[in-house]
């Protein structure tokens, strides 16, 4: 089955409208309800995600580790039970899972020739909480060899952004961001730590969300009190977004930062009646580099939402010192992460990976406890910020998506880039200051690519920022665009 009648009712004069759609370019929600009211089954939505898949990622390679018998008979269990195993069973939507997060019985290389024929006997945490909640993985998405910010590795090779497939997706959740955009996954998982969410998701032109440490349980192989690196969400709407956050939330005892969700659904707080009083924006932090076209795109995204009710304005908290504090607590959580592996496998392990671990290895304490010192500075800045904002909005990248030849970006508007993760500072900026950060399209480039914003609200605010991202989303309307055929130009 190719195609699903799908009926639209117009509350406005009652008329009903139908359509026939292929299935994979309906909603995560739409097809979710369909499943739910048995409409149609979890095999023939997975049937139709397979033949997308085939058609189209050949020219993309978002998902070059497909599971698709494994998907079968998941798929064939949950048609033959009746009933739903919770509020939030997503009732065997496909998804596509991050090379980075452990997937049973399936080949999962985090990018690295180490790991080439690596298969885990079991599923890390936060892709068991979607398991038992009903999510059907379908394949691995591709990733970076480790980290960074353009999906390429040894393994898997280079993943295209199916908005022009000469762009790179970004990364670290390059695959998973293209997968979505193209339509060959409902939903699909990224993790963030200097931006590998939010950057993916504004250069595909999807919606992702970086949500606060602990909300999302997460697997052994993180550092269990680390704050900087968390899982989350990709979708192309913030409906379906919300959804999948739903089926992913509560706390685990393998996690100690991870906490049950006390509030009502995400998806039942997108109907309520929210609006910011205030918010914030800033073109660039007043810390980094933005190129001319995304400032042109981010002031014209600035001008639509000043025709609204909320105040907006440009008191932004002070960010000076945080780049260089994340550099060196990002360099201790590469050291603690995978400093055992480069000193067995040196010669296996990307120069760039190596001179990140070494900066955690050299980092004395007095340069830790300075990095601190200005994390707790911004967390404290952020905290006045939140008594008079709601919201404070930045672009999701300094620069549009670049060439798949360039392995990063050397230099914005004539500053160089010291380092291979420079040119999304913007990002890991936002990641020090521990907040819920919402990555959604809020336009179009001149030369036909997405731009990106980042929302961030206070700290466990996911059910506002959600209901504020739906309000954005239909402003600025980039996801009716979703999903798209892979251009070449």
């Amino acid at each position: 089955m190719c195609s699903v009648l799908i009926e639209n009712q117009d509350k406005g004069n009652g008329r009903r409208d139908q359509m026939a759609t292929n299935i994979w370019e309906m909603s995560a929600t739409q097809a979710h309800e369909l499943l739910r009211r048995k409409k149609i089954s979890a095999t023939e939505i997975l049937d139709s995600c397979i033949k997308r898949i085939e058609d189209v990622d050949g020219y993309l390679n978002a998902l070059p580790e497909r599971c698709f018998a494994r998907a079968k008979k998941l798929a064939n269990r949950i048609d033959e039970n009746s009933s739903p195993k919770s509020p939030v069973d997503l009732l065997g939507l496909p998804i596509a899972v991050k090379d980075y997060n452990d997937l049973s019985d399936v080949r999962t290389t985090y990018g690295s020739t180490i790991f080439r024929d690596n298969i885990p006997t079991k599923s890390d945490r936060t892709i068991q909480v979607l398991e038992n909640n009903g999510a059907n993985p379908v394949a691995k998405s591709n990733v970076p060899e480790w980290a960074g910010g353009h999906t390429f590795n040894p393994v898997n090779g280079l993943t295209r952004n199916p908005w022009d497939s000469s762009k790179s997706a970004g990364g670290s959740s390059g695959g998973s961001a293209s997968a979505l955009a193209s339509g060959q996954v409902f939903l699909a998982t990224g993790n963030d730590l200097g931006g590998s969410l939010r950057t993916p998701a504004g250069f595909n032109g999807i919606v992702g969300l970086r949500p606060s440490p602990g909300l999302v349980p997460r697997g052994q192989r993180y550092m269990p009190f680390d704050t900087l690196w968390v899982e989350g969400p990709m979708a192309r709407t913030v409906e379906d977004l919300a959804l999948m956050l739903d089926s992913m939330v509560g706390h685990n005892i393998g996690d100690p930062l991870s906490f049950p969700n006390s509030q009502e659904f995400f998806v039942k707080s997108l109907k309520k009646d929210f609006a910011p009083l205030s918010v914030a924006v800033s073109e660039d932090l007043n810390i980094v580099p933005v190129d001319l076209e995304v400032r042109d795109g981010f002031r014209a995204a600035v001008k639509t939402i000043s025709n609204y009710s909320w105040d907006v304005c440009s008191d932004i908290p002070d960010f000076s010192g945080v780049l260089d504090a994340f550099k060196t607590l990002r360099g201790v959580l590469m050291a603690s992460m995978l400093g055992d592996l480069v000193t067995e496998y040196k010669e296996a392990i990307l120069e760039d990976i190596q001179k990140n671990v070494q900066v955690g290895f050299d980092a004395n304490g007095m340069k830790i406890i300075e990095a601190e010192k200005i994390r707790r500075s911004l967390i404290i800045n952020m905290e006045s910020f939140f008594k008079k904002h709601n919201f404070l909005i930045c672009p999701s990248a300094s620069v549009l998506p670049f060439s798949v030849d360039q392995p990063f970006v050397s230099e914005i508007e004539g500053q160089k880039c010291e380092t291979y993760i420079d040119w999304f500072s913007i990002t890991f900026a936002i990641t020090m200051t521990a907040c819920p950060t919402l990555s959604i399209p809020c336009g179009i480039s001149k030369s036909g690519l997405p731009i990106g914003i980042q929302v961030v609200a206070p700290p466990r605010h996911e059910a506002e920022l959600l209901n504020f991202g739906t309000k954005l989303q239909e402003i600025f309307g980039v996801s009716k665009l979703l999903p798209i055929a892979p251009r070449s130009f």
